[in-house]
């Protein structure tokens, strides 16, 4: 699908063309979603570009994601989609500057991108009179969506931290082991999360490092505004990091208790192997099939019995409780 805004005294106006019109001419930013060869086409005949195709837009070597061709940038991030639910996915997006046009290239819906294109509609909401603005405008869309994620991801681990760690928690589940095996599913997935959100930071960083080093004829609020940008991706990718730690941390602490509550159990069976091994000593001895055996004419042998295998049994029992084993 080939989408085309104009702009009028700061307000973006789009046009969903249903084909290729002659109207690209006047478009600030051509959006390319999913596009077709004929799309492509139109717009490498009106720009005198090359668009890349998606495996080249997926190549992760540096000079194929940052490069000048054909008087163009082209500027290929990691941006992810579906950030709210269970699976979330790594998609490339490319941004082509050609004058005062910008090419956007993509195989996915994030949201970002329909936040600042509803955003931008608006009157004097945003500065979107040239392909720069607008790229700049969607940069720091995408990075506030990902501060979001970074600010609910930390909620939700803080949240795991206490499950695993409260006491009050522990003494509840004391004889009920804690379902462990479901955090571990839940810190597998916010690590993943967590990876892709630190890579789509460094291709942001990139990005906007490269664009910043092209040119020095901006303006010095564009130019702050670039710098600003760097750092909120900066400083984004250090607190993945940090949180990244963090859900390190919890994963060896929750396998630590697994193997605590292993221990636990088989500490139990070792002890409870050393209650019943004297009284099933007792039992062996009474239970060979020997002629002469002075208890078994024996009146009260049955209850004698009885009784050491009892007493047997109860004295490692009391030992172990007052060890501190049980």
């Amino acid at each position: 699908m080939l989408n085309t805004y104009t702009c009028s005294s700061n307000q973006l106006s789009s046009a969903h063309l249903p084909g290729i019109s002659s109207d690209l001419q006047h478009a600030v930013w051509i959006d390319l979603l999913n596009p077709t060869v004929e799309e492509d086409r139109a717009v490498e005949k009106l720009l005198g570009i090359s668009i890349p195709t998606r495996d080249e837009m997926e190549e992760i070597e540096l000079s194929s994601r940052l490069y000048h061709e054909d008087g163009a940038e082209f500027m290929t991030m990691t941006v992810i989609v579906n950030m709210d639910g269970e699976e979330p996915m790594k998609t490339p997006v490319t941004f082509i500057l050609k004058g005062k046009t910008l090419v956007t290239v993509r195989y996915a819906e994030p949201k970002p991108f329909l936040a600042y294109a509803t955003r931008a509609q608006r009157p004097n909401s945003v500065v979107c009179n040239t392909g720069e603005f607008i790229m700049l405008g969607l940069v720091e869309a995408i990075i506030a969506r990902m501060a979001d994620t970074l600010e609910k991801t930390g909620i939700e681990i803080d949240l795991m931290s206490r499950s695993v760690f409260s006491s009050r928690v522990m003494q509840k589940n004391k004889k009920k082991t804690l379902d462990l095996q479901s955090v571990i599913q839940q810190i597998g997935h916010k690590g993943d999360v967590l990876t892709m959100l630190q890579e789509s930071l460094i291709t942001v960083s990139r990005m906007v490092t490269y664009h910043s080093t092209l040119s020095n004829d901006r303006d010095k609020a564009t130019q702050q505004h670039m710098k600003l940008l760097y750092r909120d991706a900066a400083s984004l990718s250090e607190h993945a990091t940090f949180l990244s730690h963090k859900i390190t941390f919890l994963l060896d602490a929750t396998l630590g208790l697994i193997s605590l509550e292993q221990n636990q159990i088989i500490k139990m069976f070792s002890v409870a192997a050393v209650v019943f091994l004297p009284p099933t000593l007792v039992a062996s001895i009474y239970g060979m099939n020997f002629d002469y055996m002075p208890e078994l004419q024996w009146l009260a042998g049955y209850p004698w019995a009885l009784g050491l295998m009892a007493l047997s049994a109860v004295l490692p029992y009391l030992y172990s409780k007052k060890r501190g084993w049980l």
